[in-house]
């Protein structure tokens, strides 16, 4: 291995450990406590390391976005491929969805609320988020019905689990209805 090779395998090391340091930071007390003076010290890095990685908070939360869209790109995949028939792909879409907002709510707001200098719905959006798009897409646009079309029936579905979400952690929604809540956005807006 070269000095070279060594060199950028320990630069992507360190910002690994950047972008998981935040995000345990961030899960742990919120965004606000999310410095790069904390970040710093919690990584034992003096802040110019940290600033040679990222410009600031809002490219790791950038970072920490992009992360947290591929593993929900990925659980919602996998909850996809165990159900079987359009009904049951949509309600394990939609579950698989809300468990990860409500078990990754720091990384849910990187991807969705916060500002992470990220584009969104564009062509020069990360291939991270579109992945994430796709994968409601790819269960969703078969049950849009005749004469919709599929991304925006993909959208309006998306709008309301993000909706169920964000409504249920403010505690604007009870929590215990989430399962109910998925039977009825199923049955009333998919064609099935």
């Amino acid at each position: 291995m070269s000095v070279q090779e060594r060199k950028e395998r320990e630069r992507a090391s360190r910002e690994r450990l950047i972008v998981a340091t935040a995000r345990e930071l961030a899960e742990q007390q919120g965004w606000d406590a999310v410095t790069t003076r904390r970040l710093a010290e919690r990584i034992e890095y003096s802040q110019p390391v940290l600033y040679s990685h990222f410009r600031g908070k809002r490219e790791i939360i950038g970072a920490v976005a992009l992360q947290g869209a591929t593993e929900m790109a990925v659980a919602m995949r996998a909850a996809t491929a165990a159900a079987e028939g359009p009904r049951e792909r949509v309600a394990a879409l939609a579950r698989a969805y809300l468990d990860f907002a409500a078990r990754h709510p720091a990384v849910y707001d990187a991807i969705f609320q916060l500002d992470g200098g990220l584009a969104y719905a564009r062509e020069d959006t990360p291939e991270p988020l579109k992945d994430a798009f796709a994968a409601l897409l790819e269960t969703l646009g078969e049950v849009a019905g005749e004469g919709v079309h599929p991304g925006l029936f993909t959208e309006v579905f998306w709008a309301a689990l993000h909706g169920q979400a964000t409504l249920t952690r403010a505690g604007r929604l009870p929590p215990e209805d989430t399962a109910v809540r998925v039977e009825v956005l199923v049955d009333r807006l998919a064609v099935l």
